[in-house]
């Protein structure tokens, strides 16, 4: 249950977790994209009607600056109608051009809508006539044909620089309202006065009445207010989709990579807890049997010397060596046993590993000319200092050095290097032999492997349990038919103590 409990634990950490925060901040990106974009359009759209209306204003006052040059030296009626008429026929934005005289009678006229009408009392004329300047009606007119207009008044000035007359357009608000309903059918617009009242409104089903945008209008005071259209939901869904798609993808990727792992390294923590307990198995079976062993063995070995001192033919002789070399091989791997069970029974010292190797030189050298094995010891000059049991270290270097023996039956070389380096001292152990298989080495420090038909399988075993008890490290490298280098690294004591 606790694994199972880790697994959801670790998939909701590397696979929901990361793809919901992934997923929330897709969606926040797309919804902003989404909004940038809708706020540029909508911006797009004010400035294009922005621009219309403007235009339409500034064609107005030239149309009227120019009606007003043609008034100031042309006064008969049948030409000022002419004129009025040809303006008007000219634009169909136009729902009428008039030309009134200063009170606000109307004189002439492009149509009859407004003849003989008094203006006198409309605003912008009242305007005009007090700012002698143009002036923008803030209102909408209904003609009696139901055109919707907008006035625009123009005062007119004799060669004496008194106002002689009055010029006014009426701008068709519904002409220029379809206009910009058939350029943006799906856009709500509204146009609002200096004081913000309506003019006109387009209200379009497709909008978003919650974000507006505001442009002024350059040659009035008015304000042209554009809603943005609503929002894209399903393209803002498929990126979204497409986004957790891809956060699902990865996560599982790297999910299964940590999982891979993680059960690889579970697999390599079993195997050494595996290993461990047989040590600790060896270790307790040699606790309680090893002197049980020894015991026996020693009366046996005492036994088998008098009944060699007794029967002294060569046969007798024989089985009692053999006896002996199986004895002394039962003693050998009992003291393996105990040596598992307490790798640190005895108090480590300094010891001076030239020293031991100087010790050693002759005993391996001779095994070396019994097998016809090139030998050679490469010691420095200067002590070389590490903790640890001497006896236990010929041990692990006698261990070695003889399953290089026994690797190289037709001959070989075997050389050992003493060196120091960087408070590290290594010990190099290189022959010619047979080697080890891929397979092989790995295995090699487990205990009860081996290759040999008459092998323990606990030698490596010992000997990197005692290299392991001074603190150190014992490394195999192998090649099968190139030989095989094993590296043994100590901690290094600068001086002898005392």
């Amino acid at each position: 249950m606790t694994n199972k409990y880790q697994n959801i634990a670790l998939y909701l950490l590397i696979v929901c977790l990361p793809t919901l925060i992934g997923g929330l901040y897709s969606f926040y990106q797309s919804a902003e994209e989404d909004y940038n974009q809708r706020e540029e359009d909508t911006y797009w759209i004010a400035s294009v009607h922005q621009k219309s209306w403007d235009q339409f204003i500034s064609e107005t006052f030239t149309m009227l600056e120019i009606l007003s040059l043609s008034i100031r030296t042309d006064q008969s009626a049948d030409r000022l109608q002419y004129l009025l008429q040809e303006a008007h026929r000219m634009d169909p934005r136009y729902g009428g051009i008039y030309l009134l005289d200063p009170s606000g009678t109307i004189m002439a006229g492009s149509n009859s809508y407004l003849e003989n009408a008094d203006l006198s009392d409309t605003e912008y004329i009242k305007e005009i006539r007090k700012t002698k300047d143009i002036i923008i009606s803030n209102k909408e007119e209904k003609l009696i044909n139901g055109q919707n207009v907008i006035g625009v008044g123009k005062p007119v000035f004799s060669e004496s620089g008194e106002m002689s007359a009055i010029l006014i357009a009426h701008l068709r608000s519904d002409y220029m309202e379809n206009i910009m309903k058939v350029l943006t059918p799906n856009t709500s617009l509204t146009l609002l006065n200096a004081e913000d009242e309506l003019i006109f409104n387009i209200v379009s089903a497709k909008e978003d009445s919650h974000h507006t945008i505001s442009v002024p209008l350059e040659s009035l005071p008015w304000t042209l207010e554009v809603n943005m259209s609503p929002k894209n939901s399903d393209t803002i869904y498929k990126q979204v989709m497409a986004a957790l798609a891809k956060y699902l993808i990865i996560t599982h990727i790297i999910f299964f990579f940590i999982k891979y792992f993680m059960l690889k390294r579970q697999a390599q923590q079993e195997k050494k807890e595996n290993e461990l307990q047989k040590l600790e198995l060896v270790g307790t079976l040699a606790a309680s049997t090893a002197h049980e062993i020894r015991n026996p063995l020693t009366g046996i070995k005492g036994l088998v010397q008098l009944l060699s001192e007794k029967y002294t033919s060569s046969t007798d002789q024989y089985y009692f060596s053999v006896i002996n070399d199986e004895i002394n091989r039962i003693n050998e791997i009992v003291s393996e046993f105990l040596i598992l069970g307490k790798p640190t029974a005895q108090k480590n010292e300094t010891m001076d590993l030239n020293q031991i190797l100087s010790t050693l030189d002759p005993l391996i050298r001779s095994e070396a000319l019994m097998n016809r094995i090139n030998y050679q010891c490469e010691l420095p000059n200067d002590p070389t200092y590490v903790k640890g049991t001497k006896d236990q270290m010929k041990q692990v270097i006698l261990n070695i050095t003889k399953n290089a023996f026994e690797s190289m039956e037709a001959g070989g070389s075997l050389t050992i290097k003493l060196s120091v380096k960087n408070s590290k001292c290594q010990i190099k152990i290189i022959d010619t032999g047979t080697g080890i298989s891929e397979q092989a080495i790995k295995k090699i420090f487990q205990p009860f492997y081996t290759s040999k038909d008459m092998g323990t399988g606990l030698g490596l075993v010992v000997c990197r349990r005692i290299i392991q008890s001074f603190g150190g490290e014992i490394f195999i490298t192998s090649k099968e038919n190139f030989g095989t280098q094993v590296d043994i690294f100590l901690p290094s004591q600068e001086d002898q103590e005392e």
